[in-house]
C-alpha cells in the first residue's frame, strides 16, 4: 500500500493540472467506484485519489460502511445502492425504515449522500420477478427518508440499461418495451412527483461492437463526423451518446412524462477485450473519454435539451479483476488497482496553455452490462 501512495503522490502534479482545468467548469461529471476486485486500495487511498482528481461525485454499488465512514467530511457527493436481492425486503415500510436508519442516517450529513439507487438495471434483469418489487421498494425507501426528514437532500431512483428501450433510433422513435410499460409508468410517476432523475447506463461501445460495419466509429467516439439528422425532428446528432439519451426522453414523453431529467449513470469504453470484442482498444478508450470530457467542460446538453447540462458518471475508477464476463468487463478502469494509470488521455487536448501542454494522465471510463 505504501507503493500505491507513492505512485499517487508522483501523479498528483499531472492529475491536478488536468482537473484544475475541469473543476471550475465541470459540475456534472462523476465516477463509478466499483469494488469487484481482490486487490483494490482501501477507501482512504481512494479518497486521496478522488481529491487529487478534483472529482466531487462518485457512485458506489452498496453501502459499504468503511467507504461511508472514510468519505465523511470530504467534498465527495455519493450515490449509494440497495442491492437487487434486497428489493423484496425493503418493500416492507418497516424494513425500509430500518434500512435507512442503519445504512444512511448514521453517516448523513457528514458523508454527503445525495442519491440512493434502488437496484441496478431491474427492468432488464434476468430475474423478472424483481420487477414487481421495484416501485414499491422505491416508494418505501423514499417514505422512510421523509420520516427522517432526509428526502430534501437524497434522491431515490434506479439505473436502467438502454435495453429497456424497444426503439432507440432515430431518437424521436424512442419507446419503452411494451412488457415493462406498466411498471415504467408507475416509476415515471414517482420520478415526476419527487423531482428525481431517470438514470440510464448508456454504452455506445456496445452498439459499435455489435455492428462495426454499420455504425461509424467517429460517431460513437465523439470525433468530428457528419452525424445524423433525426428525420422527424430535424435535430442534428454528432455522437451516439446524446442520441441515446434523447431516445430515453422521447420514450418518457410517449408515456406522458416530459419534464424528467435524464442522467447518465454509467458510460465508457473498454481499453482491452477479447478477440471478438471489436473496438476495445486503448486508443479508442482514450479518444472516447477525452472527447466526452471536452463536452463536459462545455456543460453541454443534448440536441433535444441544449440548455440542460447532461450529468455523466464515468465507469469506473479501477479495473476490477473479479468481474465476470468477457475481458472487457475487467478493463474499464481509470486506474489499475496498484495506482498506475490504465492509459493516457493527454492534457494537451483539453488545455491550451503551453505550460500544461506536455502533461498527460490516464482517464478511462467504464460502462458495463454486467451488474457490479
Amino acid at each position: 500500500m505504501a507503493m500505491f501512495f507513492r505512485k499517487i503522490a508522483m501523479m498528483i502534479p499531472y492529475v491536478f493540472l488536468l482537473f484544475s482545468v475541469l473543476c471550475f467548469s465541470v459540475n456534472s461529471l462523476g465516477i463509478n467506484y466499483g469494488q469487484v476486485g481482490n486487490n483494490l486500495p482501501p477507501p482512504d487511498k481512494v479518497l486521496e485519489l478522488l481529491s487529487a482528481l478534483k472529482l466531487t461525485k462518485a457512485r458506489i454499488y452498496d453501502t459499504n460502511p468503511q467507504i461511508l465512514t472514510t468519505f465523511a467530511n470530504s467534498n465527495i457527493e455519493l450515490i449509494v445502492t440497495i442491492e437487487n436481492d434486497m428489493l423484496p425486503v425493503v418493500i416492507d415500510p418497516q424494513q425500509a425504515l430500518q434500512w435507512v436508519s442503519t445504512h444512511i442516517k448514521p453517516y448523513f450529513p457528514a458523508t454527503k449522500i445525495t442519491g440512493i439507487a434502488v437496484g441496478n438495471e431491474i427492468f432488464t434483469d434476468d430475474d423478472t420477478s424483481l420487477l414487481g418489487y421495484l416501485v414499491p421498494a422505491i416508494v418505501s425507501i423514499h417514505n422512510a427518508l421523509v420520516q427522517f426528514g432526509l428526502d430534501k437532500y437524497i434522491q431515490v431512483s434506479t439505473p436502467n440499461s438502454l435495453a429497456v428501450l424497444e426503439e432507440s433510433f432515430p431518437p424521436s422513435a424512442g419507446s419503452f418495451k411494451s412488457e415493462v410499460s406498466g411498471v415504467m409508468s408507475q416509476f415515471l410517476q414517482f420520478l415526476s412527483s419527487t423531482g428525481s432523475p431517470f438514470w440510464i447506463n448508456a454504452y455506445p461501445y456496445f452498439a459499435y461492437k455489435d455492428s462495426p460495419n454499420k455504425i461509424p466509429l467517429d460517431y460513437v467516439l465523439f470525433n468530428r463526423n457528419p452525424g445524423m439528422i433525426d428525420p422527424n425532428t430535424k435535430l442534428h446528432y454528432d455522437n451516439m451518446l446524446y442520441a441515446q439519451v434523447d431516445a430515453v426522453v422521447y420514450a418518457m414523453f410517449k408515456l406522458g412524462y416530459g419534464g424528467i431529467e435524464v442522467r447518465v449513470s454509467e458510460t465508457g469504453w473498454p481499453s482491452k477485450g477479447d478477440d471478438d470484442e471489436i473496438g476495445a482498444t486503448v486508443q479508442n478508450a482514450a479518444v472516447y473519454n477525452r472527447n466526452l470530457l471536452r463536452r463536459q467542460m462545455s456543460n453541454e446538453g443534448t440536441p433535444l435539451r441544449p440548455n440542460m447540462r447532461l450529468e455523466v458518471y464515468l465507469f469506473a475508477l479501477f479495473n476490477e479483476d473479479m468481474k465476470p464476463g468477457p475481458t472487457s468487463e475487467r478493463n474499464y478502469g481509470l486506474f489499475q488497482p496498484d495506482g498506475t494509470m490504465a492509459y493516457n488521455v493527454g492534457l494537451s487536448a483539453l488545455a491550451t496553455t503551453s505550460s500544461t501542454s506536455s502533461a498527460s494522465i490516464s482517464l478511462t471510463s467504464s460502462a458495463s452490462k454486467v451488474k457490479t
